[in-house]
């Protein structure tokens, strides 16, 4: 019996993906190791999910790393995974740089070690030019205090009510500059946005998937992709009545 072929790339790619990258915690009991390890498998399975999204075309890619609840985890969780995203900007930030990803935060930075922030920072500024796909890293992010952020930097500038429109508030979210996602994939089988891009994501297709975000790779995003391919979009209108 011969393996059967993968499926072919959709013609319709969508520009913007947005991934909530859940199960990392369940991958690393599923095999006796520390939740740590979980996450650090995580990290290590973002690159080749990254070479795949330049491989099908996407230009936007935005990662769900972590969330304003995600403090609220034990202290020794955070801790690591503060000290995760220290150690992947040390070892990742040459490559991604060479490869054309330009890199940026969303979120807020305020309770980041100063130094942490700095190093933020700069890996935004180094990339700020890069062309070949845009990743967007949600870290300290959540939908509402996105939004509410977005409200405090418009009346902080003056603008009058009648002056505040949806494109107003769009232009004052993390996300400026990006466009709107097409496709939001969630891992791990859970079926909750989880406060992620609750603005952007009004008319985004979904994907969940069982598959537990260590293991999702390469095919796990083209199956996605062909889905997507299938979907009809109607952003709250009707098709086209038959002439």
């Amino acid at each position: 019996m011969t393996d059967a072929k993968p499926p072919a790339l959709p013609e319709r790619i969508p520009a913007h993906v947005a991934i909530i990258m859940d199960g990392n915690g369940r991958w690393a009991k599923a095999r006796g190791l520390p939740r740590l390890a979980g996450h650090r498998a995580g990290v290590d399975n973002l690159r080749r999910v990254l070479e795949a999204a330049v491989e099908f075309g996407i230009r936007h890619l935005t990662i769900y790393a972590f969330s304003t609840e995600n403090w609220a985890r034990p202290p020794d969780e955070v801790r690591g995974l503060l000290n995760i995203l220290d150690e992947v900007i040390d070892r990742e930030l040459a490559q991604l740089h060479k490869n054309g990803v330009c890199l940026r935060h969303i979120g807020r930075l305020e309770r980041l070690d100063p130094a942490l922030q700095e190093k933020v920072q700069q890996a935004v500024a180094l990339t700020r030019d890069n062309t070949k796909l845009v990743l967007n890293i949600a870290w300290n992010y959540g939908g509402r205090d996105e939004i509410v952020h977005a409200l405090q930097q418009i009346l902080r500038q003056g603008y009058a009510p009648e002056a505040v429109d949806e494109a107003l508030i769009a232009r004052h979210l993390f996300t400026a500059g990006s466009p709107d996602p097409d496709l939001v994939v969630r891992t791990s089988g859970e079926l909750r946005t989880s406060n992620f891009l609750i603005w952007q994501a009004a008319y985004a297709e979904w994907y969940v998937t069982p598959t537990l975000w260590p293991d999702f790779g390469r095919d796990d995003l083209l199956a996605a992709l062909v889905e997507f391919g299938r979907r009809e979009r109607r952003f709250g209108g009707v098709p086209d009545a038959p002439g």
